[in-house]
Parts: C-alpha cells; sequence; structure tokens
C-alpha cells in the first residue's frame, strides 16, 4: 500500500458481496478459506460476515468496481467458479443504515426487509414506492447503489420478488437480508 507524506499507509475500509455463493449447496466457498485467500491479495483487517459471502475489509483507497474485479479474478482462479462481487466503500454502507429505509414498517414473523445491492446507479422505469399487484413485495426506496424492498411471505403463492428486481434493475445485482447489513457496520 502506498504511504501518505507522514508515512502512513493510506487505506479504506470495504464491503465486498458475492453474489450466488453458498446456496444449496453450489458455489461452496468456506469463509475461513475466503479470508485467507483475501490476506493473500493484500487486504487487511478481513473479517467475514455469515456464509452468503459478506466480506469487510481494509485496501488501499482504489475504484470499488476495479476492487470488485480483481476479487472476482482471484475467486475464480482460487474455487474454480466465477462469483460477482460487489464491493462498496465501508462509508456507503453506513449511509445505508443512516437512511432508515424501513422506518415505521412492522417486522413479524412473515415480514423479510432487503436490501439489494447494484453494480451501477440503476434506471428506474417502476413508480417508486411500487406494490406488487398481490401486494406482497413493496420497493419502498430506490437509490444510486440500492434497492430497499419488503416481503410478505404469509402467503405461500408469493410472487418471486427476485424476479420483479431482476426484469426491472438486470441481473447484476446481489440481495440481502437487512439484518445482515446491519451486522456489517458492528463487525
Amino acid at each position: 500500500m502506498k504511504e501518505n507524506k507522514s508515512g502512513t499507509v493510506k487505506s479504506e475500509r470495504y464491503t465486498a458481496f458475492l453474489r450466488g455463493i453458498n446456496v444449496g449447496g453450489n458455489k461452496k466457498v468456506p469463509m475461513e478459506k475466503l479470508r485467507s485467500m483475501l490476506e493473500k491479495m493484500g487486504f487487511k483487517n478481513v473479517k467475514t460476515i455469515l456464509a452468503s459471502g459478506n466480506v469487510v475489509f481494509d485496501a488501499e483507497k482504489k475504484n470499488t468496481k476495479l476492487l470488485g474485479e480483481s476479487i472476482e479474478k482471484k475467486l475464480n482462479e482460487t474455487f474454480g467458479f466465477p462469483a460477482r462481487t460487489l464491493v462498496y466503500n465501508f462509508r456507503d454502507i453506513e449511509k445505508m443504515i443512516a437512511l432508515d429505509p424501513f422506518k415505521g414498517i412492522e417486522v413479524t414473523k412473515d415480514i423479510r426487509l432487503y436490501v439489494t445491492l447494484l453494480s451501477e446507479k440503476p434506471k428506474i422505469k417502476l413508480k417508486i414506492p411500487y406494490v406488487s399487484p398481490d401486494s406482497s413485495f413493496r420497493i419502498l426506496k430506490v437509490t444510486d447503489n440500492a434497492i430497499f424492498s419488503v416481503l410478505s411471505v404469509q402467503d405461500s403463492r408469493t410472487l418471486d420478488a427476485m424476479s420483479i428486481i431482476e426484469k426491472e434493475f438486470g441481473k447484476d445485482v446481489t440481495t440481502r437480508n437487512w439484518n445482515t447489513i446491519q451486522k456489517i457496520v458492528v463487525i
């Protein structure tokens, strides 16, 4: 890492979100091996959150897209399959929390709060807030880098919310439970 004039390293805190790993026994990535791989790439203070591919680390200040691409390449070399990786500056995650996008939503055993992380600024076609025809899925807010949504799983016939997200915003996204996002900022 580069040093600034005072001799200290210029680094930033980042969060990487890997898409589609450790789901249904497919694309298995043990978190210890992932942590080790990232440390070998030169990242510091690497911590994983859950097994769904959430990693917090320190790295030389860089473009998040380039960081994601370098992690994707190394993942493919190490584990033998591609895994789309979206990298966010840690401050962006803190801003998501500060938005308090789910304020006023009553969480019950049937309500899920989700954040869909975007790789680029979205071109929004839907009227936001959006409510699905069966009212089981709502998109509350869309920012330059995330979609905040609520899903009711009360009815077993609940629509496939991800198909709506992918149709409107593309497949170059990954979704996390709001609780996971909140865990990231306290690790």
